[in-house]
């Protein structure tokens, strides 16, 4: 069993910086790096969605998307550490942290699915729905265009083919009919079926403040079952 161990302070420290810049640029993106399969590093920015507690609440868990069609699943499928970059503006901290990253896609997908959530007490199937949900409906047609990368050899007329939203089936706009809604369910099946969800499990974080003087630095690392804190040079 792990130790049932309060939720470390980096944590609350990064959670309370999101809660009083929630529309920063930098409070919503960081950038992840990973190592593609010729051993080049390849850095990404994210959309950050949320932070789910693991098995215990020494388990941090930051949630991100992808599109199961881009060549990050197959990264990751070769090699799952990464390391996470974020910096905010508003409270000038500095984060670095190390992880296991896993993929949560379609059950159907089985090349999408580098873990299916057994050691977790979260329904992830219910919480990349519920992601999914609270997208734009501009976001969500992101996924019904061609694989990201792909060539464009006429732009202008293959955009014109993409849909321009995707609604959740039931919230049409009203003056939607029957056909209209029926091609929005099968956009929302195949975005849906594409969409994953990127679960990064922290072991390590590199916390800066630069926003006092003198700056000041801490290393924290999780450690059977607890987070081990120490402050160190900056």
């Amino acid at each position: 069993m792990p130790n049932q161990t309060e939720s470390p302070r980096w944590k609350a420290v990064l959670s309370d910086a999101l809660a009083k810049f929630p529309r920063a640029v930098a409070s919503d993106n960081f950038n992840r790096r990973c190592v593609d399969t010729v051993q080049l590093p390849e850095v990404r920015s994210h959309i950050f969605r949320e932070f789910v507690d693991g098995s215990s609440n020494a388990r941090v868990l930051l949630v991100t998307s992808t599109d199961t069609r881009t060549p990050k699943v197959k990264q990751i499928l070769s090699n799952s550490r990464v390391q996470v970059h974020w910096y905010i503006e508003g409270t000038k901290q500095q984060w670095r942290i190390s992880g296991i990253a896993k993929v949560f896609g379609s059950p159907e997908a089985k090349n999408a699915r580098t873990w299916d959530g057994e050691d977790s007490e979260t329904d992830w199937e219910t919480k990349r729905l519920a992601i999914f949900k609270r997208l734009s409906s501009h976001m969500r047609a992101s996924w019904c265009r061609p694989p990201p990368g792909s060539l464009l050899t006429n732009p202008e007329e293959e955009m014109k083919k993409w849909p321009s939203r995707v609604d959740i089936p039931g919230e049409e706009p009203d003056d939607s009919d029957e056909e209209q809604k029926k091609k929005n369910k099968e956009n929302w099946d195949t975005a849906f079926s594409r969409f994953a969800l990127v679960v990064i499990d922290s072991t390590g974080v590199d916390y800066l403040d630069m926003g006092i003087v003198p700056n000041r630095r801490w290393r924290f690392r999780r450690e059977d079952g607890d987070w081990k804190e120490t402050e160190i040079v900056a």
